[in-house]
């Protein structure tokens, strides 16, 4: 065993719906990590069992303790194309996506680049991910085991995608559908590691590869669904004339049957009420992604409208690495925070590190095993310096509560401010 100090954060809920109560927080606290890489105990240190008194520390001082980043979407193919120029998504999938995830053909260059990518989260404190692979079987391979080498608590699929893409980046139904297939039945549920059913967008994708991607998910309703919807205008567009039967870009998928619980959607920038009534009835959830919405001049995101109360749509934050400029979660809710305010909302600080956490790992359904330090869950850990650079260091002595703290950090942080992180109690980071 061994005991980290410090201050301790974490959630028990969403903060905007439950209230400070949602939120835990020690200011003089610990973490205790058992031999099996699960937590055994968190809290403040004057509760710290008595049998725990003698067990080794390690105190991290001011720093903060928390509960491991997941990001809900990302692109394990696009890991270096971070600021490439595109008039619009669109655009920019054909000048330098399609061309970059043609790479992944090869098995030997989707084995040095699942590694770059899996290390390259761990140094900005993220411990999860649900993740967007690349048509090729040997990519989603290569980026599971080098997760399960990690120890990583790991979401992701075959790209499906069939048309309006080079020949190089598609494959076919039959084909998509054998290939995902064979991957659910050596991977899925393996340690970790879980399944995402991925077609890429309505698009890319025939009616019968939606119909396959629909009947994987009723065959296997415990994978998870990830695809992208709503993003632009111009794809709203393309999908309405691809699709002049179904009332809307929601429709596609819901006919297809990938509307549920498990099937995460993202983006959801352009939605309309009656879409988003349909997606929290089916228990839907969107995945919002502001670095890449601003990058690409998608829109932005209104919280207030996916979640109105009447008819709730569950959503998360994510980086989508490579149209998202970041692979920092901090970097994310700093832009979440500004997007929020351009669409006339607010977005406290304590509700953006739960969606980084305990909301996404719901979302995921991985909420049992990770997202908060709660006893048996695994001690995936991210330690937060609050005075990593002289900027946050001078912007620190003005915090005056935890709010202001975590905002700061969410506004003016990156992977500087990750001092260190742990997956299931072993220490898979350190900063220099």
């Amino acid at each position: 065993m061994k005991l980290m100090t410090g201050r301790v954060l974490d959630f028990t809920g969403d903060p905007a719906l439950e209230g400070d109560g949602a939120v835990r927080y020690a200011e003089h606290g610990g973490v205790l990590i058992g031999d099996d890489g699960r937590i055994a105990w968190s809290g403040p240190m004057g509760e710290l069992p008595p049998s725990a008194a003698g067990v080794a520390r390690e105190d991290w001082g001011e720093a903060i303790l928390t509960a491991g980043f997941v990001d809900a979407h990302i692109h394990f193919p696009q890991y270096r194309m971070l600021a490439a120029p595109g008039r619009d998504l669109l655009d920019w999938l054909a000048r330098f996506t399609f061309p970059e995830e043609a790479r992944f053909a090869e098995q030997a260059h989707a084995e040095v680049a699942a590694g770059i990518f899996l290390d390259r989260l761990l140094a900005h404190g993220t411990t999860a991910a649900l993740v967007f692979s690349s048509v090729h079987k040997v990519a989603a391979e290569a980026l599971f085991a080098a997760a399960e080498a990690r120890g990583m608590a790991l979401a992701t699929g075959k790209t499906m995608m069939d048309r309006n893409a080079p020949a190089a980046v598609t494959d076919d139904p039959e084909t998509g559908g054998l290939d995902s297939e064979a991957l659910i039945g050596h991977w899925h549920k393996r340690g970790r590691l879980v399944y995402a059913i991925s077609p890429r967008f309505a698009i890319t994708s025939s009616e019968a590869q939606l119909a396959v991607s629909g009947a994987l998910l009723k065959a296997h309703p415990d994978c998870l669904m990830q695809t992208h919807l709503s993003e632009s205008r111009r794809e709203i567009e393309t999908v309405a004339a691809l699709f002049p039967n179904d009332r809307d870009y929601t429709a596609v998928y819901e006919r297809h049957g990938l509307l549920g619980p498990t099937s995460l959607f993202a983006h959801g920038i352009h939605l309309s009420d009656d879409e988003c009534r349909r997606l929290s009835e089916s228990g839907s959830a969107v995945v919002h992604c502001p670095t890449s919405n601003t990058f690409l001049g998608s829109g932005l995101f209104d919280l207030a409208h996916v979640g109105a109360p009447h008819r709730p749509v569950g959503f998360g934050l994510a980086t989508d690495v490579g149209g998202g400029t970041s692979y920092s979660m901090l970097a994310t809710m700093g832009e979440a925070h500004k997007v929020a305010m351009l669409a006339g909302r607010r977005l406290p600080a304590t509700r953006s590190f739960y969606l980084a956490t305990l909301g996404n790992a719901r979302l995921m359904h991985l909420g049992a095993e990770i997202g908060s330090l709660d006893a048996g869950k695994w001690a995936d850990l991210t330690i937060l310096d609050p005075r990593a650079t002289p900027l946050l260091a001078a912007r620190d002595d003005l915090s005056e509560s935890l709010e202001d703290r975590l905002f700061a950090l969410a506004v003016l942080g990156d992977d500087r401010a990750v001092a260190a992180t742990y997956v299931a109690g072993r220490e898979v980071y350190r900063k220099a």
